[in-house]
């Protein structure tokens, strides 16, 4: 009996170990068409970018201060008020940065009235006034994908308007300087929202004497708080 078990168990031993070996040489099975599982490719998202050429329309309000100084005239009015215009623009981005040009032109209401100053701002006073501002400026930005705050800087250009106390008024067009910050964020697809601090400086405009009645320097500072939408063009 004792032989006889030993005999049964080696020759269930050497069929258990020949079975891989004859298995490894059956033909696989096919599976039907209409049964294979179907593959998905993984979907894949492409990254946010903010490079293209985009337009679009800002507006806001101004604050600021002008100074008449003159050998007979001092005054200092603080222009306000609102100003609403486009926007044209260019963004270029590498890695996390964002390299861009951007101008911008604004109709201007900014104005302010001085009635405590002496010589041509004496009595009802003199008024400086902003009838349109445009700024040229670079920007760099940091991307979080769809977020991006920045800083920027360049040129500024605009009118000033001066109108002493008798009424007459002389303009010029003067060009400065401007720097400020923003943040901006990009939404349903193309489109970008934006709220921006920008300081202003048109240094000194010249009211001549036949206007002021002897050669007034007018300065005009301002600081703009202004939002925006851009379209983006990919």
């Amino acid at each position: 009996m004792k032989r006889q078990l030993i005999a049964a168990f080696a020759g269930l031993l050497a069929v258990a170990m020949a079975a891989p070996a004859f298995a490894a040489d059956l033909p696989r099975p096919a599976y039907s068409p209409a049964y294979r599982p179907a593959y998905k490719a993984p979907y894949y998202v492409a990254p946010f970018s903010w490079t293209g050429f985009y337009v679009g329309i800002n507006g806001g309000y101004g604050w600021g201060t002008s100074d008449w100084s003159s050998a007979v005239t001092t005054g200092s009015t603080d222009p306000s008020g609102g100003l609403a215009g486009v926007t044209l623009g260019y963004n270029l981005q590498t890695g996390v940065w964002v390299w861009g040009i951007e101008g911008d032109f604004d109709w201007s209401w900014i104005k302010g009235t001085d009635t405590s100053g002496t010589g041509v701002c004496t009595g009802v006073g003199c008024e400086t006034k902003n009838d349109w501002l445009g700024t040229a400026r670079l920007r760099i930005g940091y991307a979080w994908d769809r977020f991006m705050p920045y800083i920027t800087g360049g040129g500024a250009f605009g009118s000033i308007k001066m109108t002493p106390a008798g009424g007459a008024s002389d303009t010029e067009d003067r060009f400065g300087w401007t720097i400020g910050a923003g943040l901006e964020y990009a939404f349903l697809g193309n489109w970008s929202a934006k709220l921006e601090y920008l300081y202003v400086d048109l240094g000194n405009a010249s009211c001549n004497a036949a206007t002021c009645g002897t050669a007034t320097t007018v300065g005009f500072k301002e600081s703009l708080i202004r939002i925006g939408v851009n379209y983006r063009f990919f």
